[in-house]
């Protein structure tokens, strides 16, 4: 019998932001490039932090290279921490996730992070709600500029950390974009779409994910799915104790 792995998107799936950032992104490329440049419109929905890194650079007259592309983190994430300092009524974690991410942790699933945050930026954000405890890994937009690319690397890290291997069929990627649904289609794994980001429910269900819901709070679909993979059977009821 295989453990279950899932794989979790942070933002628009886990939690909502409340716009800090990409506020901080902003305020970043105008601490290095200076107010009177323009900052592009930056469409970060299933986008990794290096394709906005490549994306924003040549916008600002900069060269992409490395340490271009580390001197722009490294203004981020002070941004970012700074943007989380403030009080954000439109932030917090999204309906459902915590009573979920209980409910998988006391059945003995494993859960890591998929993600297009930086590292750095994805532990900021769980860390500022509580959420990081529940993970002991994941896979990072560090590095990719292609999402694709972060499913494998999910799986390999989820290798090295548990010191076991995972079946892709046994695990799920939970995402509220398209491109979650695609990482987890190129891994051939199950998905669960969630319309609680920038996508509604109908668009969602075009790409034809495993499930797709409303919200996290419809847990009962997801552990009925759990059951299925791992071939035990958790009412919705006992996912909650």
């Amino acid at each position: 019998m295989d453990q279950c792995l899932f794989l979790f998107d942070i933002d628009g799936t886990l939690i909502d932001a409340g716009g800090a950032g990409v506020g901080a992104i902003r305020l970043a490329v105008r601490d290095l490039y200076g107010d009177e440049i323009a900052v592009p419109e930056l469409d970060v929905r299933g986008t990794t932090d290096a394709a906005l890194a490549r994306k924003l650079l040549p916008a600002m007259g900069a060269e992409v290279t490395a340490g271009s592309i580390a001197q722009l983190y490294e203004a981020y994430l002070i941004r970012l921490r700074e943007e989380f300092q403030k009080v954000n009524r439109g932030a917090g974690i999204l309906p459902g996730v915590r009573e979920l991410l209980d409910a998988l942790k006391a059945k003995g699933v494993v859960m890591g992070l998929l993600t297009g945050n930086l590292e750095a930026g994805a532990w900021i954000k769980l860390e500022r709600f509580g959420l990081d405890q529940y993970f002991s890994f994941g896979a990072f937009g560090d590095e990719h500029p292609e999402r694709d690319k972060l499913g494998p690397e999910a799986l390999a890290e989820a290798e090295r950390v548990h010191q076991r291997g995972f079946n892709p069929t046994a695990t799920v990627v939970v995402g509220d974009t398209p491109r979650d649904i695609s990482c987890g289609r190129v891994i051939g794994s199950p998905t669960v779409a969630v319309a609680t980001g920038a996508y509604s429910l109908e668009e969602l269900s075009k790409h034809n994910p495993t499930l797709a819901l409303k919200s996290l709070q419809e847990s009962g679909a997801i552990l009925d799915l759990l059951s299925k993979l791992s071939g035990k059977k958790f009412s919705d009821s006992e996912g909650r104790n």
